[in-house]
């Protein structure tokens, strides 16, 4: 009877024993998939949460400035939304990544976003694509745009995009882009540019 209690008394202890170093075990693996957590991959968590609210993010630029988006599309190191101002969505946008100077999250924004990103995201052929391709594009359409630049905002329409910077023909907001209408050309560094906004 007492070798009994003996056996089970040993199990016991093996098996509390285990569940610690498997408890330990899984607080690594977890401590370890956080650390691999980039900002790319916690906007991407928020994107696909299922709830619609929680995809609306508040963002603080390098600037200062607070902006707030629903993110739609993910680049290698830029994504393209929708601002939301006053609560109206206004036009698109493009971020770059590191233009980001903080995420402004709800606690439940939080915890979505320490989820793992989906692979779908990390495969797609926009995932590859870096701000210079994006920016080559709308240098191509012509497009009119507004960009943010260290506090500054200016209007105008892309006339090259080279690999680390662009050039912008400055003119009038709501203009099109005519030799007569330019006010000014700037060579913007891509790393300076903190908003797009189409």
């Amino acid at each position: 009877m007492r070798w009994d209690n003996l056996f089970d008394d040993l199990e016991s202890q093996l098996e509390q024993e285990l569940t610690v170093d498997d408890l330990d075990v899984r607080a690594e693996e977890e401590r370890l998939r956080l650390a691999r957590l980039g900002i790319r991959d916690r906007l991407i968590s928020l994107h696909d949460c299922p709830e619609t609210d929680l995809r609306m993010m508040r963002l603080e630029l390098r600037d200062g400035a607070r902006v707030t988006v629903i993110p739609a599309t993910f680049g290698r190191d830029w994504f393209a939304g929708e601002l939301v101002e006053d609560g109206n969505r206004a036009p698109a946008c493009i971020v770059p990544l590191d233009a980001i100077s903080s995420l402004v999250l709800t606690r439940e924004q939080v915890a979505a976003s320490l989820e793992s990103p989906t692979d779908d995201a990390a495969r797609s052929l926009a995932a590859r694509l870096g701000m210079p391709f994006v920016l080559r594009d709308l240098c191509r359409r012509r497009r009119p745009l507004e960009i943010r630049v260290a506090g500054q905002l200016l209007f105008g329409t892309l006339d090259r995009v080279g690999r680390d910077h662009c050039d912008l023909a400055v003119h009038e907001p709501g203009g099109v882009r005519r030799e007569s209408a330019v006010v000014e050309y700037r060579v913007l560094r891509l790393s300076e540019v903190l908003l797009i906004r189409l």
